[in-house]
């Protein structure tokens, strides 16, 4: 058991003492999720993929689609040598199944010199265009915010209609819930001097995705 899964079970039967209880059984538990109320989702009439390309391409974010993981270096390479950025790159560990031939990689938090971050999205959200990312060894958190490139790659089965359904997604993971959740929908940006809009103000200048299926 990992040490944030201690300290949430640590917390939890502090709160069953003071109740003078025991955990929930299989049939308690039941009950309780069913009370949980059923928000109201808005209707889509687009293809998951086609809405998510629309909405996360509409907040200048840039998009490339490819068959099989094992064209996702290629894309990686294409995108790096279209934007003149150097042949090193930090790459989420969860992507470490993939040759990256033509670029130096590390495993390792982006430091601050990093150009290029390469990382391993959990899903994506049609309704916005958005990217779901958990934080953790095979996707460190500081690959979202570092670098002034990030490319995501995200697996077309995985982009669901909205946001509770990639919540359902986060609470199901193996490994438990992430220390942080980051949401993107697109560069970093800001209007604060003068309501100009600025790109990269607290994170990357550019975001593209590269959607495999």
């Amino acid at each position: 058991m990992t040490a944030a899964a201690n300290a949430r079970e640590a917390i939890l039967n502090s709160v069953r003492s003071a109740l003078r209880r025991g955990p929930l059984d299989d049939a308690r538990r039941a009950e309780l999720d069913a009370r949980r109320p059923q928000h109201t989702r808005p209707a889509q009439d687009e293809e998951l993929v086609a809405r998510f390309i629309r909405k996360f391409e509409s907040r200048a974010g840039t998009t490339a689609r490819v068959a099989s993981r094992a064209d996702v270096p290629a894309a990686v390479e294409a995108y790096r040598a279209d934007k003149g950025l150097p042949a090193r790159a930090a790459v989420g560990a969860a992507l470490n199944d993939l040759a990256f031939a033509s670029l130096e990689t590390h495993h390792a938090p982006a430091g601050i010199d990093e150009a290029m971050a390469v990382s391993q999205a959990l899903c994506g959200i049609a309704e916005p265009g958005s990217l779901m990312m958990a934080s953790g060894p095979a996707s460190p958190i500081t690959h979202n915010f570092v670098p002034d490139d990030h490319i995501v790659v995200l697996d077309a089965n995985a982009i669901v209609g909205h946001f509770e359904e990639a919540w359902d997604i986060l609470r199901a993971r193996p490994e438990g819930m992430p220390r942080a959740t980051n949401i993107i929908s697109g560069p970093s940006r800001t209007a604060d001097v003068e309501q100009t809009i600025q790109l990269g103000a607290h994170g990357p200048r550019r975001v593209h995705v590269i959607i495999v299926g």
